[in-house]
């Protein structure tokens, strides 16, 4: 595989700059969206206002989770979402402006783009949602279900795993039916298809949402028009006099009071706390309060940075580490903050031969069904070069569009096992706070890294793909022009087939993120079963901060479930009966 030459690796590293993005109109033409009855500014909302319920974070979780909680059987709730809405940002709108809307993350945390950027402390760039519908509105789009063993052991203690597999299927079912489609699989994700299967990652599974090993095709929350959906879609399912949803309302810290010891029961250990609302802020810096009405409760879904840090910011946590930045301790709950988890990326990136369709993750190779192998991935984009490029070429003017389309195959290692922490250096739960995810410190995360990328390059190799090789170098005895990859940035070492080592150095010197990070909540260790905080009253946590491995080869499909799963739960405990499912 030819590495690329270095006029044209210059070329890629300038693809992305913030420069390439126009400004862009606050709103999308036609119709209002659905969801937009029950929006408002933060800044037009009560100084002080009562609900039953109080989600905080209006995400992939977020969404699913209110709408249940404000629908039959509910009651009246706020959805307090940091950002503002996906109508306000076009590009959100179809597939074509992901890699726009990464390159143009943000980290700044006054800024209202739609995702914010950070860097762990490893060193790799990383991107959460800053909008409504959080992640599902700036992702690729893949749906996939968890693998089946997720359930039996995404949490370390057996209590916190009772999951109800037929409500667990039914909340999959009423997400697939209002947000899922099945893509058309052509060009490059065909091929790829193809070598997959040559590669022997069988067999063929079709199309499919659940998690089987082999080769599949996951669905997509990009319709047959190239039109995104939302977890904000499902917003439009809550009663609308039950449902508020303010934006640009950055949650600052939960208000919390102590336990009477003499109404402490049926809990272990016994809550010492219980949450009586939020605190927030709207975009003028003023201060809102949201307050619970009796047997309310406040519920944490603002992510795996969002909600480890308001609960630090809250007070609780490690005990010491609060004292030492004089944060009035609430609870001391040692592992909040701790077991944070991000799946390492690894791939080979090239320029192919031919023009080709921009394609997000469509087709999935699953060489294990139970996580015990990396799974690989595949996308296309086509991406503009920057003005300042077009305009030093004498031959190209400033006006003329130039593109080029990088095609990548990527392996993400399941699990993972490597473990890192976050922690607060600020008060301000604007900023994101510093986290280490220690990227393959692990040596099995290190091993399945080594085969997943060697599979890479055995996909690479299959006769499927021949038609993305370049002319390189010179012609054989017969005459044949010699044709291989031109690979965008590193290339693999020339003896990947056998050299352990060397593909261990190519994993650690070129880890990135497929954005999957979770952990920082986990279950049985500050959630118990039921999501509830381990020592408080009425406040839990519902998003993939509570999970210590990811579920299957995409988490979206299962934090959306997972926030319709525990709305249900909550209404049959509200009303101290068996859920109705709906059909």
């Amino acid at each position: 595989m030819a590495a690329i030459s270095a006029p044209i690796h210059f070329l890629l590293g300038i693809l992305l700059l913030p420069s390439l993005a126009a400004a862009q109109p606050r709103a999308l033409g036609g119709a209002p969206p659905a969801y937009a009855r029950y929006l408002v500014d933060a800044a037009a909302m009560p100084a002080v206002e009562l609900y039953d319920y109080i989600v905080v974070g209006g995400g992939t979780a977020g969404c699913p989770l209110a709408a249940t909680l404000a629908g039959p059987g509910g009651g009246r709730v706020l959805l307090l979402e940091r950002g503002g809405a996906p109508s306000e940002f076009p590009a959100l709108a179809t597939a074509g402006g992901f890699v726009r809307t990464l390159a143009m993350a943000d980290p700044a945390p006054e800024s209202d783009a739609p995702a914010q950027g950070f860097t762990s402390e490893d060193g790799v760039p990383n991107v959460r949602g800053r909008v409504l519908g959080g992640g599902t509105s700036i992702n690729a789009g893949f749906y996939s279900r968890a693998h089946p063993e997720w359930f039996r052991g995404h949490a370390e203690d057996a209590e916190v795993t009772n999951w109800d597999m037929r409500l667990v299927n039914a909340s999959y079912e009423w997400v697939e039916r209002q947000m899922t489609f099945q893509p058309t699989v052509h060009g490059f994700q065909a091929a790829v298809r193809a070598a997959l299967l040559e590669a022997n990652v069988t067999p063929w599974n079709g199309f499919t949402v659940d998690h089987v090993a082999g080769t599949k095709v996951g669905a997509t929350t990009f319709d047959a028009s190239g039109r995104r959906h939302s977890a904000a879609d499902l917003l439009a399912f809550a009663r609308p006099s039950r449902l508020r949803v303010a934006i640009r309302a950055t949650v600052t810290r939960i208000i919390t009071n102590p336990v009477d010891p003499a109404t402490r029961h049926g809990r272990s250990p016994q809550p010492t706390i219980a949450a009586v609302g939020v605190v927030y802020q709207d975009r003028l810096l003023d201060q809102h309060q949201a307050l619970l009405r009796p047997g309310g409760e406040v519920i944490l879904s603002a992510g795996a940075l969002g909600s480890p840090q308001l609960l630090l910011l809250s007070g609780i946590g490690p005990a010491n580490d609060l004292s030492y930045l004089g944060i009035p301790v609430s609870a001391d709950i040692p592992d909040v903050g701790k077991h944070m988890f991000d799946n390492p990326r690894n791939g080979i990136s090239i320029i192919p031969s031919v023009p080709i369709d921009h394609s997000l993750i469509q087709v999935v190779g699953i060489p294990s069904a139970n996580g015990a192998a990396s799974y690989l991935e595949a996308a296309s984009y086509i991406v503009p070069l920057a003005p300042a490029l077009r305009s030093s070429s004498p031959f190209i003017g400033s006006s003329t569009p130039l593109y080029v389309t990088v095609a990548t195959i990527m392996e993400k290692v399941p699990g993972p096992l490597s473990e890192g922490s976050l922690w607060l250096s600020s008060a301000n739960p604007m900023e994101s706070p510093p986290l280490r995810f220690n990227y393959l410190s692990r040596p099995e995360d290190l091993a399945r890294c080594v085969l997943g990328v060697r599979r890479v390059a055995e996909v690479l190799e299959g006769r499927a793909l021949d038609g993305f090789r370049s002319a390189v170098g010179s012609t054989n005895r017969r005459g044949a022009v010699r044709r291989d990859f031109r690979i965008v940035g590193a290339a693999l070492p020339v003896d990947w087939r056998t050299n352990d080592r060397a593909l261990a150095s190519y994993c650690q010197e070129t880890v990135a993120t497929l954005w999957h990070y979770h952990g920082g909540c986990v279950a049985g260790k500050v959630v118990d079963k039921d999501f509830r905080v381990i020592g408080a009253r009425a406040l839990r946590v519902v998003d993939a901060s509570t999970f210590n491995q990811t579920p299957g080869t995409n988490p979206q499909a299962t934090v959306l479930m997972m926030g319709r799963y525990v709305g249900l739960k909550m209404i049959e405990e509200r009303h101290s009966r068996r859920p109705v499912i709906p059909p």
